[in-house]
C-alpha cells in the first residue's frame, strides 16, 4: 500500500478534548482523526478511506491562553437571528501555537469503489492536488478557525528532523465510531449514533506511530 506524507503547520492550534465541556483546552498534540481530516481535506472520494499511520512533531510545544468573546447559538432558518448582545458568552481557551507536523497516511479501497477506481488513480489525484496546493477546503488544525498550510513530501528529500523528545501523552483521542454506519472508519458528523475511540498516545523522539482502527491498542 503506497503512503503519502504531508507537512503541515500553522500560527495556532486546537484539537479540543472532548471531556471539556465548555472550555476549549487542545490535545499537547494533533489527534488522528484531526490528521486525516486534512488528508480528506484535499481528497477524499467515497472509494477511498485515509489511515494516518503516523505522526512527527516538528516543532516544541507551546501554548497560549486566550480568552474571547463566542456566540451561544447557531443561526437557523426557523430562527429570528442571533442578536449578539444577549447571546455572547466570554469563554476561555488553552491553544497550542506556531505548530508543525510531519504527517503519514495511506488510503484503503472501500467497498463503495467502481469499475474505473482504482490506487493508482487516487494516488495519482492526491499527489497531483497535493503538489499544485489544491483542496476541497482549506485544511485546519482542529477548529476551522486555525487554518493550517501544507506541502506534500517527496521522497528523497533532506527532511528536517522531529524534536528529540519522549513523552507519553496519556489516552487520547483517536476518532469517531458511527455505530449505525457499516462504514465506520469514515466520519464527517455525528448524525447517527456515535462514541469517542481512544489510543495511549506515546511519542519517541517527536515521532508517535498511530496503530491501525481495527487494532487492540485502540479502544472505545
Amino acid at each position: 500500500m503506497k503512503g503519502f506524507c504531508l507537512e503541515v503547520w500553522g500560527d495556532y492550534a486546537c484539537f479540543t478534548r472532548p471531556e471539556m465541556k465548555v472550555e476549549r483546552v487542545s490535545y499537547d498534540i494533533i489527534t488522528p482523526s484531526a490528521a486525516r481530516a486534512i488528508f480528506e481535506a484535499i481528497l477524499w472520494k467515497p472509494a477511498i478511506r485515509w489511515q494516518v499511520d503516523k505522526i512527527e512533531v516538528l516543532k516544541p510545544i507551546k501554548w497560549v491562553s486566550v480568552r474571547r468573546n463566542e456566540v451561544g447559538k447557531v443561526a437557523s432558518t426557523r430562527s429570528e437571528g442571533i442578536f449578539i448582545e444577549d447571546d455572547r458568552q466570554q469563554r476561555a481557551g488553552l491553544f497550542l501555537k506556531d505548530v508543525a507536523y510531519r504527517l503519514h497516511a495511506h488510503f484503503e479501497m472501500t467497498e463503495k469503489k467502481g469499475p474505473e477506481d482504482t490506487e493508482g488513480k487516487f494516488a495519482a489525484m492526491f499527489e497531483r492536488r497535493a503538489e499544485n496546493g489544491q483542496c476541497f477546503h482549506r485544511p485546519y488544525l482542529g477548529t476551522r478557525e486555525f487554518a493550517a498550510d501544507f506541502k506534500l513530501v517527496n521522497t528523497g528529500v533532506v527532511l528536517q528532523p522531529p524534536i528529540s523528545i519522549d513523552n507519553d501523552f496519556g489516552w487520547t483521542l483517536y476518532d469517531i465510531r458511527h455505530d449505525s454506519s457499516k462504514d465506520e472508519t469514515h466520519m464527517h458528523s455525528c448524525t447517527d449514533k456515535c462514541s469517542p475511540r481512544i489510543f495511549r498516545a506515546k511519542m519517541v523522539q517527536g515521532i508517535i506511530e498511530v496503530p491501525a482502527w481495527d487494532s487492540e491498542e485502540v479502544r472505545g
